[in-house]
Formats: structure tokens, sequence, C-alpha cells
């Protein structure tokens, strides 16, 4: 629009100067130079007013006397009517940073640095254009996120915002694009870059978690002294028994041993008592006169003393004396 108003502009001043010019020598020549020359600035103006380049990247969006035309421009060079006016509008996925200072549940402030992944809709360019502008960004997004950010954040204990940082962002990142989406902005990621909290809740954090390490050091060490002590039952038992098991066998070996003695015992009594009774059947009273007589050294005892028919001798040295 403002090229063919420069257009105009030459083709009109060179005819006036031209008129200026002959009204004042009255030679047509100095009237035909500078309209020629006008003319020719303001056809190359007005020309190039009727072309247009989209660069890479963006979308077109056309204007007519200040009119949103219901149609867009890709990337490249198209024709246009000289009144007409196209806007460039970037498409590409553009990143945003924002610092936001929150509050948890539990009242607890923390600093939160969010990022956003987003763009446009290429199709919808020419709403986005028409209801919101090219300040988008400060328009839509940046109070989108610091309420989306706000609001869940609130939901958690400044603790469980540790915790639950992707439960957190993932969370953050569906209410965002629903938001978004009612303005023809497309969510294409979020993440929580960074969460600060103030020193004092830092600093019971870190006391919370050295008194939990301590607990938790202690639980392992009683733990391992009443395994210890477990074990060491344990083996009492597994002695004792295999003690009282030798004790068992030995005993056991013992009355084995004891039984076989008692029964050679009673074995070597029968077989002497049977012995002596063979011996008894078979010794006759002279067959024991003539083994006393085998034995017999020829010398009398001094006192002999005999049955009924026998009578006593006494006798000294080799002189005997017997009667009957």
């Amino acid at each position: 629009m403002e090229r063919m108003i420069i257009g105009l502009v030459f083709i009109i001043g060179g005819i006036l100067v031209g008129l200026v010019l002959r009204s004042s020598s009255r030679d047509p020549k100095k009237f035909a130079l500078p309209a020629v020359a006008g003319a020719l600035a303001g056809i190359v103006c007005i020309a190039t007013a009727c072309w247009t380049s989209v660069p890479t990247g963006h979308t077109g969006v056309v204007t007519t006397f200040g009119r949103v035309e219901n149609y867009t421009l890709d990337a490249g060079i198209h024709a246009k009517f000289p009144w007409q006016k196209v806007i460039n509008l970037d498409n590409r996925v553009q990143k945003a940073n924002v610092m936001l200072s929150c509050f948890s549940s539990d009242i607890q402030e923390v600093t939160v640095s969010y990022t956003v992944n987003y763009q446009i809709s290429k199709d919808n360019a020419m709403t986005i254009y028409s209801t919101i502008g090219t300040a988008y960004y400060d328009t839509v997004i940046t109070p989108n996120v610091s309420e989306a950010v706000k609001v869940m954040t609130a939901r958690y204990t400044a603790e469980n915002l540790v915790s639950s940082r992707d439960e957190l962002s993932n969370l953050i990142q569906t209410l965002l694009t629903d938001k978004l989406a009612r303005y023809n902005i497309i969510v294409v990621g979020t993440s929580i870059e960074n969460m600060d909290f103030t020193d004092a809740f830092t600093n019971a954090v870190e006391s919370k978690q050295v008194a939990a390490q301590n607990k938790l050091q202690a639980e392992i060490e009683q733990a391992q002294k009443t395994m210890e002590q477990e074990a060491q039952a344990r083996r009492a038992v597994i002695d004792a028994n295999a003690a009282a098991e030798v004790a068992e066998i030995q005993a056991n070996a013992d009355l084995a041993v004891t039984k076989i003695q008692a029964d050679a015992a009673e074995y070597a009594g029968l077989k002497e008592a049977a012995k002596n009774k063979a011996i008894s059947e078979y010794l006759t009273k002279d067959l024991l006169n003539y083994y006393y007589i085998q034995q017999w050294n020829g010398i009398l005892p001094n006192y002999y003393m005999g049955s009924e028919n026998v009578s006593t001798i006494v006798g000294l040295g080799n002189v005997t004396a017997e009667s009957e």
C-alpha cells in the first residue's frame, strides 16, 4: 500500500514539475522529461507493490484496507493487489522460559523456572492476527503459563514437589495445552527447568534427610546384629543337636559293647560249665587216684585225712603207715 502511494506521488509530482517548467519557458521538452521520469518511477513503485515475499518459517496474513482476509500465504513470492498488506507471522517452534514465584499447599515459597515450546497454528494464523495480534506471546502465552504453573504447584506440599516433579510437569502441560489451544497456539513440549526453595525450607529438608539416613543406618545395624544373634543361636542349636547325637551314638555304642561283653561272658560261663560238667561225668574215683599217683613225688604228708575205711597215716620222710 505504501509503495503504491509512493508511485502515485512520483507520477503526480513528475506531471506537476513538468507543467511548472513548461509554463515558465513554454518549451514542451521541459514538460516531457520530468513527467516521464515521474511516471516511470511511479510505475516501478506500483509494480513492486503487486508482489510480496513470505520468508521461510513464516505464514503471511493478508489484509485489504485493514480487513483480514480469510486465507494465508505460505513461504515464497506471491502476487497481490497494491492496496493489500501482508503481515508475516513466525510459525516455527519457539521457546519461552518463564521465572515464576509460586506457593505450595503448605504455604512454602518456591521459585519455578518453566520452559514451554510452542508454535502458532498455520491454518489459523489470520485468526490469531485478527483476535490477538503479533504480540501473542505477551498477551496470551505468558499469563497462561503463569496461571497453569501456579495452580498446579499449589496442589502439592513443598516436600512432594520434589518427589512428584514429573507428575507436576505433565499436569501443567495438560492444562496449558488446553488453555492455549483456544487461541490456536500449539504446545509442543514443556519442562520444569528448576525449582528453588527458601533457605529455611532447604535446611529443614536436609536435616530431615540426615535424620532419616541415620535412622536407616541404625535400623540396618540393628538388623545386622539381630541376624548375627540369630545365626549364633542357630549355630548353638546345631552344636547342641550334634553333641546330643554324638552322645546318643556313643551311648548306643557302649550299650552294644556291653551287650557283646555280657554275651561273651555268658558264653564263656556256659562253655566253662559245659566243660566242668563233661569233666565231672568222666572223672571217677579210680581215675582221680590214678592222676594223684601220677603227680605224687613219693613223699608222704605229715598228716593225711582219709575216709572211714582208711586210717590216718602219720609218717616222716619216706616212711608211710596205712591201715584199713
